[in-house]
Formats: structure tokens, C-alpha cells, sequence
């Protein structure tokens, strides 16, 4: 199913549901991507400041990818209910 994100909190919450969906851990997950729990721990939380190529990674390693399209009407609240 696809989801709508639009903010970083937004792309963290979409990542864990992804990663235990699949029941990894944060720590599996870092060594699949080669980075350290802690930085998996801020991508899941929408940290300000991570690397667009961090988060390519932590996608690939979940087996997801970007879609970019046009924005929809909806409001990141309304978004946000649809979790």
C-alpha cells in the first residue's frame, strides 16, 4: 500500500512500520545499511539533518523507494490519520 509523507516524522513513522513489518531491529537494520542504531534511531524519528543518501540506504535496505509526484489536497494532519 502506498503512503503519503510529507514530513520527516511523516518518513520516520512510515520506515519502523516498514522495518517491523519485516522484524528487524534497529541494530539489524543499522548492519544491513552499515550504519550505527543511534543514526537508524534518527531516521525513524525524523531528526533534522540526515543525509538524503542516509535515507536512500535505510529505504533500499527495507526494500522501499521514493515516489515524487504531484501534492495532493490533503493537510499533513489529515495525512497523519490515515496511519
Amino acid at each position: 500500500m502506498d503512503q503519503i509523507a510529507r514530513t520527516p516524522k511523516q518518513i520516520g513513522d512510515a520506515i519502523r512500520r516498514q522495518r517491523r513489518k519485516l522484524d528487524l531491529n534497529q541494530a539489524t537494520l543499522g548492519e544491513r545499511t552499515k550504519l550505527r542504531q543511534a543514526t537508524i534511531s534518527a531516521v525513524e524519528s525524523g531528526a533534522p539533518g540526515t543525509q538524503l543518501s542516509t535515507l536512500c540506504d535505510v529505504l533500499a535496505a527495507l526494500d522501499l523507494e521514493f515516489v515524487i509526484r504531484p501534492r495532493s489536497k490533503a493537510t499533513p494532519d489529515e495525512i497523519e490519520d490515515i496511519f
